[in-house]
């Protein structure tokens, strides 16, 4: 039944009937795709899980200030001391800052000491002064913060003098031009290594445009498809999903690529007929390549029971990517392959009738050294594993302090950095207490007693609530912050009938760290059991499930623990997102167990007939090659997210690189296939497959498959 709905979509006519049809929709859908960061929500508050208590403050502070309201500071420094022409420059300039659309408020030096405004806006060594104001574009900041970013820095030049957009918007401003200017950037990349790896795999230059073009329709579409989600159904998308969504698309899609080409060229050798050939290799590659994409949708969509809301609505948009991209994969590039013949192959094309090569390759000759000890090869593997494991003791997941957010200079973090160390304060992210009105002195005398808070002041009070804000005196985003805002949460709570509630940019990082710890707790065992109950329904055993899921776990783990010493030995940045182990978690175990999935299916497939333990060599030397290549394409596509200058990206990139050839070299060819020789049949329990005495593969001979009747054609 299979074979033949496999023969429908690839023959002589219906395979150019599903050629237009995939172009027509992907023709349809990538107009829309182009226009997905118009519809994406990069609020941090947007971000945020209903019961956190940021959450809850939002809605009483609206009372006193536009939700869009972004406080900004444009920071003056200058060794040796600002001049008195300098200081009115900066006055100068608050007339054309004020002019343009968007900006108010505009605070100065002068037009603070004339309001009476405590805070110092000049440094008392007087090299540093800060002008401070609030954007509001609405829910288009996101897009207006680049450009105004550029022309404020036309606008604040001063000869000598350096100049920093720093405060909240400035830290927005440097993230917005960072995720802008680098989507298409990391497509073409991306793009670019996986051609590169593609040529020295397939060793022709002309099979490589098959799967690239089907890869970029897989993500064209998905992102057409997520455009009307986000726009109409309410799916958050924000920038980190979209570059994610990029490289696991083009990663994923080139690996499902590999291994049906891999099976096709199989095929090729064996039938005359190009058509029967495709047929017979969906036929067997399907099935392993809708596993292994049903093992990375589920693992995503695990991530909706996520509380943060960056969190669960990157899982749905990633598994509509992989979804998407197997429908391509298993419809398109059917139909290209075909369509073009075997000349695609040129100059190493599959002769019918011609050997095939796998049967003496490398792989072939690691399982031959693998056989006559397993159970030391495999008991070696894992010890050593495990020892890698231990590099995890070096990570500190509490989060990524301002100064380390970038791997390059930046602005926002320069300026903010220089403010601290001239004693002046950010007045963009003040600590925001919202209390009843009748009790607002009493929470601004329990907030006073707090380390690290500059005076509080009750702003505004309406309608029963006051709000009563705090200028804090560290980086806003740093532990010490977080431990400041925690005392303050602590010192109000304990303010009888004053119902007070805290939030801030500070207290709203400090809430997403928070939802980002319970979600690690959560959701990892959620992905692990339905990976589980997965291959379990996919190979019909209990005994091989757990052991693939135990070997990528050890993986992951040792992964894990190689990054923390490389993060901090060789980048400098030991301090990781709270978010990050489930990141890292969730692809690498949803794309790890996908070569595993790749190899236990042919293993089941040849044990029918050559039994568990020349079966499992019989695999290894057939998916060796296919796996080795596919780990590689989605290692390099996601060690693409490094080229980003962020700290996370750099580090998730890194992990998952680490983990995925971890898994492929490893993992699958080496601990996967020496517990099957070790363990035989009794990894198929309580499956009746393999219930008689294996057949040991015999020195000299072949580790192919036997002669198999030819099928009746398509």
């Amino acid at each position: 039944m299979h074979r033949q709905i496999a023969g429908k979509l690839t023959g002589r006519v219906t395979k150019w009937l599903v050629l237009v049809a995939v172009l027509v929709v992907a023709g349809l859908m990538m107009p829309f795709g182009g226009k997905l960061t118009d519809v994406q929500n990069n609020e941090t508050e947007s971000w945020l899980p209903s019961s956190a208590e940021s959450t809850k403050a939002f809605e009483k502070l609206k009372a006193f200030q536009d939700e869009y309201d972004v406080g900004t500071t444009v920071v003056y420094h200058k060794a040796g001391g600002l001049s008195e022409s300098d200081l009115a420059a900066i006055e100068d300039q608050a007339g054309e800052i004020e002019a343009i659309k968007g900006i108010t408020d505009v605070v100065t030096p002068q037009r603070a000491e004339a309001a009476g405004i405590p805070a110092p806006f000049v440094s008392e060594d007087g090299e540093v002064a800060k002008l401070q104001f609030t954007v509001n574009y609405g829910d288009k900041l996101w897009e207006e913060l680049p450009d105004l970013k550029d022309r404020l820095d036309e606008i604040t030049a001063i000869d000598g003098v350096d100049t920093y957009l720093a405060g909240a918007g400035g830290q927005s401003a440097d993230a917005a031009t960072i995720f802008t200017s680098f989507d298409g950037k990391l497509l073409f990349v991306t793009l670019g290594v996986v051609v590169l790896i593609l040529l020295v795999s397939y060793r022709s230059p002309l099979l490589w445009a098959l799967p690239i073009l089907s890869a970029a329709i897989g993500l064209m579409t998905t992102m057409g498809l997520l455009y009307f989600l986000a726009k109409y159904a309410g799916l958050t998308v924000n920038g980190q999903t979209q570059f994610i969504l990029t490289v696991l698309v083009i990663g994923a899609g080139t690996d499902y690529a590999l291994l049906l080409v891999a099976r096709y060229r199989e095929e090729l050798r064996r039938h005359e007929d190009r058509h029967e050939a495709m047929a017979f290799a969906l036929h067997r590659a399907a099935p392993a390549i809708l596993a292994s994409a049903a093992t990375v949708v589920v693992g995503l969509l695990c991530l909706t029971f996520a509380e943060l809301n960056s969190t669960a609505g990157m899982g749905p948009a990633n598994a509509i990517g992989v979804a998407v991209t197997f429908l391509v994969m298993v419809t398109l590039l059917p139909a290209l392959l075909v369509i073009c013949g075997r000349w695609i192959f040129w100059p190493l094309i599959p002769r019918y009738g011609s050997q095939e090569p796998t049967a003496s390759g490398l792989w072939a000759r690691v399982g031959k050294g693998i056989s006559p000890r397993p159970r030391t090869v495999w008991v070696g593997t894992a010890l050593v594993l495990a020892a890698l494991c231990l590099g995890f003791l070096r990570l500190d997941t509490s989060g990524i302090p301002s100064d380390e957010m970038y791997t390059t200079e930046q602005d926002s973090v320069t300026g903010q950095t220089i403010l601290i160390e001239h004693g002046l304060v950010d007045a963009s992210t003040p600590v925001q207490v919202v209390a009843n009105e009748d009790k607002a002195k009493d929470v601004a005398a329990a907030m006073a007693g707090v380390d690290g808070l500059a005076q509080p002041v009750v702003v505004a009070a309406e309608d029963g609530v006051a709000l009563i804000a705090a200028e804090l005196t560290s980086d806003p985003y740093a532990p010490a912050a977080y431990d400041t805002v925690e005392d303050v949460r602590t010192a109000v709570h304990g303010v009888d009938g004053a119902d007070a509630l805290t939030t801030g940019m500070t207290a709203v990082s400090l809430d997403i760290e928070d939802a980002a710890s319970r979600d690690n707790k959560v959701i990892i065992p959620i992905v692990l059991l339905a990976v589980l109950l997965i291959l379990i329904g996919l190979l019909r055993s209990l005994v091989s499930p757990l052991i693939l899921v135990g070997t990528v776990i050890l993986s992951f783990g040792a992964a894990l623990g190689i990054s923390g010493l490389v993060f901090d030995f060789i980048y400098g940045h030991e301090h990781t997102d709270t978010g990050f182990p489930l990141f890292s978690f969730v692809f690498l175990v949803a794309l790890g167990i996908d070569y595993n999935i790749f190899l236990m299916t042919r293993v089941r497939e040849e044990t029918a007939n050559h039994g568990t333990r020349r079966g499992s060599l019989i695999a290894l030397s057939s998916t060796g090659g296919v796996i080795t290549s596919a780990g590689i394409v989605l290692a390099a596509t996601f060690a693409m997210l490094a080229t980003m200058p962020m700290t996370f990206t750099l580090q998730l990139g890194t992990t998952i690189a680490l983990g995925v050839l971890l898994d492929t070299m490893i993992v699958r060819s080496v601990l996967v296939t020496a517990i099957n020789l070790d363990a035989g049949g009794k990894i198929w329990w309580p499956s009746p497959l393999d219930r008689k005495p294996p057949i040991e593969p015999t020195e000299g001979v072949a580790l192919t498959p036997e002669a198999e009747p030819e099928p009746t054609p398509v």
